[in-house]
């Protein structure tokens, strides 16, 4: 567990460091996640694998290689990882000793758009219809969103705070809203600054980092004030900001654009 000094980041400033490069030549980096201080779990989309990577010098220290194309990731304990796969499945992947297994696979009635886990469950969002599932990590269904309230357009990215709400990012709606573990909607936020959110995480319960893809932009949503500002911008190297994580012990935020490139991105907390 981080013994780490939350940083406040409405008052921080952020400088570039070099980036990560990763071995191999072009991939897309759809989804990255802080295991331990220095490693990162990557879902490396263009080549079909989870990646553990040392976040120091980008040094693969583990791989699995998948069937299908990952996606989006979560940590569901200090050991296990889970990525959607394809259209339909979600992949436990077992972490030890830094290498990679693959553990047992669910498969879900719709296309998934994206996973976080919260209070022991699994919360899946899904495109057509657009809706939410809360499901216990073998698979069953423990809560569903009213598919018929529309309040969704195209939930995709989701993260969980350090009370358990879930943040869900909508690129087709431009918002962000917060449910419970039970999926009723706590609040909803959107700005002019939010365009095309997708990647998304939590630092606080009231820090907030969103990837606005279409306006290269790190936003800093704090949901107590319903407030939003720019973090990054372009100016600083963002362009098509698709995934991102936090490191409270290095400081750092890593950033992956849609681009296919090898690059993760650096910035270093001043």
């Amino acid at each position: 567990m981080s013994t780490s000094v939350v940083t406040d980041l409405t008052k921080a400033r952020l400088k570039r460091q070099p980036d990560i490069q990763l071995d191999g030549g072009a991939c897309w980096i759809t989804g990255m996640m802080v295991v331990t201080p220095d490693t990162l779990l990557v879902s490396n989309n263009g080549k079909k694998c989870v990646q553990l990577v040392d976040s120091r010098n980008g040094r693969v220290l583990g791989e699995v290689q998948l069937q299908d194309e990952p996606w989006t990731t979560c940590l569901t304990d200090r050991n296990t990882a889970a990525v959607n796969v394809g259209d339909k499945k979600i992949q436990m992947i077992q972490m030890k000793d830094k290498k990679l297994t693959l553990g047992k696979v669910l498969t879900m009635s719709k296309k998934i758009q994206g996973i976080t886990s919260s209070m022991n469950s699994l919360v899946v969002s899904y495109g057509k219809p657009p809706w939410l599932e809360v499901v216990s990590m073998d698979g069953q269904i423990k809560h569903q969103f009213d598919e018929k309230s529309q309040h969704f357009i195209s939930p995709c990215f989701m993260c969980s705070t350090p009370e358990g709400s879930v943040l869900i990012s909508d690129y087709g709606a431009n918002t962000i809203t917060k449910v419970d573990i039970n999926l009723d909607i706590l609040q909803t936020f959107n700005s002019q600054l939010l365009q095309v959110p997708r990647g998304i995480t939590s630092i606080t319960e009231d820090q907030i980092l969103v990837c606005s893809y279409t306006n290269h932009r790190i936003l800093l949503l704090q949901p107590s004030s319903e407030t939003m500002h720019t973090l990054l911008e372009e100016d600083d190297g963002i362009f098509i900001p698709y995934s991102l994580a936090y490191c409270p012990d290095q400081k750092k935020v890593f950033v992956a654009s849609l681009q296919a490139t090898n690059t993760i991105e650096v910035y270093q907390i001043m």
